[in-house]
């Protein structure tokens, strides 16, 4: 991917449902990515985290990197219920997309980490994914000598987790997905949508209120909430295995939609194959669970409906930032 500073830095005026974009479409616009004061981008540190992203040598048998799991042609997901890490260890969950992590308020189902620099050292140690240290994995890239020359001269100081897990986050803010047909639309393009999907988008907004939870540019409102997808969730209790509340049995972050036609399988253990399978979850109204948010309440569609409320999601797809 070529850095470019006029996508990175242009302005997005934000009202109404969280959006409104304007000029042309060959020059998506974006909000201000909120990079760290303690992070600030540099052209030099986005190259050297996407050199770190697909560097195997991350993983404990260097067999594996992060775009093992998040995959660029997948909009940065892999396809699978749950990933597999190294030597064929089944992750906890599936993998999440990418695309647009710099406006996250916070990382993992379980929403707990707080900055992508700390959720970078996550995957590399556990044991089900990379299977690595960051120890070990220092010891391994403090043998390359453009490395030790890319810490020195982007952060003065010699490589170590630091620099590695500030590099890896620079380059994963930058991986921005905010000019769909869907937005073009929204920006007064009427014909970027066609007469299903514009219905579609109706029954989205207006008829079911999806945007109680899918809202805004990134269509989540970032709560980690309960959807009624098991009566009992078994080994996986979801954030609750973070503070240990009852209340908050079954409860994981509500994911974006941004390329969600491209990032199948869904729910956090990957359970439901197709879109289609998710809308007629939901229209069900989930699941008995005493977690089940309030939002998640049964409604009908007709076939007609859901293949016009499928295509509208289809509209959302831009892979634009994988070059």
């Amino acid at each position: 991917m070529k850095f470019n500073k006029n996508f990175f830095f242009s302005g997005l005026l934000v009202v109404s449902l969280g959006w409104k974009c304007s000029g042309p479409a060959e020059k998506p616009i974006v909000s201000r990515i909120p990079f760290p004061e303690e992070n600030p981008v540099t052209a030099e540190k986005i190259a050297f985290g996407k050199r770190l992203f697909f560097d195997k040598r991350l993983s404990k048998n260097n067999e594996m990197s992060c775009s093992t799991c998040h995959r660029p042609e997948k909009a940065f997901t892999d396809g699978l219920s749950k990933s597999r890490g190294t030597n064929g260890s089944l992750a906890m969950r599936n993998a999440s997309s990418l695309f647009n992590v710099a406006y996250s308020k916070s990382y993992m189902y379980d929403g707990e980490v707080k900055t992508l620099e700390q959720q970078a050292l996550v995957p590399i140690q556990d044991h089900l994914e990379m299977g690595s240290s960051m120890k070990e994995v220092i010891r391994k890239l403090s043998k390359d000598p453009q490395y030790n020359q890319l810490a020195k001269q982007i952060f003065k100081r010699k490589l170590d987790a630091y620099v590695i897990t500030r590099a890896l986050s620079t380059y994963e803010r930058t991986l921005i997905s905010r000019n769909s047909r869907f937005d073009r639309y929204r920006k007064g393009e009427k014909h970027a949508l066609n007469a299903n999907e514009t219905a579609g988008w109706k029954l989205f907004s207006e008829k079911l209120y999806c945007i109680q939870c899918h809202s805004g540019p990134d269509f989540t409102n970032y709560k980690v909430l309960c959807n009624g997808l098991y009566t009992d969730y078994g080994t996986d209790q979801g954030r609750y295995r973070i503070n240990g509340l009852e209340e908050e049995k079954g409860a994981f972050k509500v994911p974006g939609l941004r390329n969600v036609s491209l990032t199948a399988p869904y729910m956090h253990d990957g359970s439901i194959p197709t879109l289609r399978e998710v809308i007629v979850h939901y229209s069900r109204g989930g699941v008995a669970h005493p977690n089940k948010s309030a939002l998640v309440k049964p409604f009908h569609l007709t076939d007609l409906e859901i293949n016009q409320l499928e295509s509208f999601l289809k509209t959302l797809i831009d892979t634009s930032a994988v070059k």
